[in-house]
């Protein structure tokens, strides 16, 4: 192997690129899972969004004339059920924000002090705003981070008025935390104002007291499936629907959409590993012919070492220590390579991925199974040879 310094660093190459490759990509997989899993219990798992429709609005209230609705006593009916940790409505619409000469166009929701606990909302600065502030439909507003930082840059905004379509609305809190809601928004970017300041003033609805959906939390370590049963016959005895007819209203489970992702990073796991592997086994092939050939060039040195007394095991274990070996190296600088490749893709900051122990033990075990497997065959030809016939060799 050192006599033949760029031979064996070319086989060696193979091996790196496919270490390199199974760790990172190993790496990547693991790290994508971590991050689905992270984001959805920032959304919480034991979520349910009910909101207007189903095929009994488009097939029979739709020919009326009239349009499924939920209602404010919807949602204090559902948040009565035992099943269920809270339920609260929601009402919601882009429009206009400005502060002075800045203006924004932003999504304002209408929420009730319910939701601050059902979706884990916490108040960086000031407080939200309470039960009689929603009874007395009071202008007020909880904002995010990034509105803070656009409308109120290094000034203090409680206290402060912001304009929702010229309507002044005073500030009351700052949400704490940023990241993306299951509404596909940005906490840092959400305004919330009482439902029943955001009906009188900003949403424009056909009928008193509707909401354009409910967010209901199941109860910790209860059965979902149970909930969504309770949801389901509750809104139907409210409205009246016949056992025949169908739903005018539909239940989302977080759940099953979090079951859903997580089968989904798995199996990209999975083939991001198979791809990986691949690139290995591409240099394990590599490392077969450079060792046939190795086998072929040293034959005569092959045939001394019979005749002196070596047994063909020797031989054997000769040709597989060094197919070993060369994977193992391999196996290190790939190691390596990866762990450099991981802190670069983390340093960009859009994306964490960490060298785990168990990917580096897979990429060392499947390196040596590489070597082993692909240098066998080479080492039990050389094993084989007579040495008379080494020796006569040319």
């Amino acid at each position: 192997m050192m006599a033949n310094r760029l031979r064996t660093l070319l086989t060696m190459l193979g091996i790196i690129i496919g270490i390199t490759s199974v760790v990172l990509l190993l790496a990547v997989g693991d790290s994508m899972k971590r991050f689905i899993a992270k984001e959805l219990e920032q959304l919480g798992t034991n979520m349910l969004f009910v909101s207007p429709g189903g095929d009994r609005a488009q097939q029979q209230r739709m020919r009326t004339g009239a349009a499924p609705a939920l209602t404010m006593a919807d949602a204090a009916a559902l948040n009565a059920l035992p099943s269920l940790a809270g339920a609260a409505g929601v009402l919601q619409g882009g429009f206009n924000l400005a502060v002075g000469n800045e203006n924004a166009s932003k999504t304002v929701h209408g929420v009730t002090p319910a939701m601050f606990k059902i979706r884990g909302w916490k108040i960086d600065k000031g407080s939200a705003f309470s039960d009689a502030d929603v009874r007395a439909a009071s202008r007020m507003v909880v904002i995010g981070k990034k509105i803070a930082d656009q409308f109120f840059y290094k000034v203090d905004p409680l206290g402060k008025y912001i304009r929702i379509e010229n309507v002044s609305f005073q500030v009351v809190g700052v949400l704490y935390g940023e990241g993306k809601q299951v509404d596909g928004g940005d906490l840092a970017d959400y305004v919330l104002v009482p439902i029943t300041a955001s009906a009188a003033n900003l949403v424009r609805l056909p009928f008193p007291g509707n909401v354009h959906y409910v967010v209901a939390q199941g109860k910790s370590g209860g059965n979902l499936q149970d909930a969504i049963q309770d949801i389901n016959e509750t809104l139907r005895d409210r409205h009246h629907i016949k056992f025949e007819q169908p739903d005018d209203f539909r239940i989302d489970n977080l759940a099953s959409f979090a079951e859903t992702a997580q089968k989904i990073s798995a199996g990209l796991a999975a083939l991001l590993g198979l791809i990986g592997a691949i690139s290995l086994i591409v240099g394990g092939i590599g490392i077969m012919n450079i060792m046939l050939v190795s086998v072929t060039e040293r034959t005569r040195e092959i045939g001394i070492r019979m005749a002196i007394g070596a047994k063909p095991r020797d031989v054997l274990l000769q040709f597989l220590t060094e197919a070993v070996v060369i994977c193992l190296v391999g196996g290190i600088f790939g190691i390596m390579l990866a762990t450099g490749a991981a802190a670069a893709i983390t340093s960009t900051g859009k994306f964490d991925v960490f060298i785990t122990l168990q990917a580096v033990v897979v990429a060392c075990g499947f390196s040596s199974l590489v070597g082993v497997f692909f240098g066998f065959y080479p080492a039990r030809r050389a094993s084989r040879l007579l040495p008379v016939d080494c020796l006569r060799y040319e």
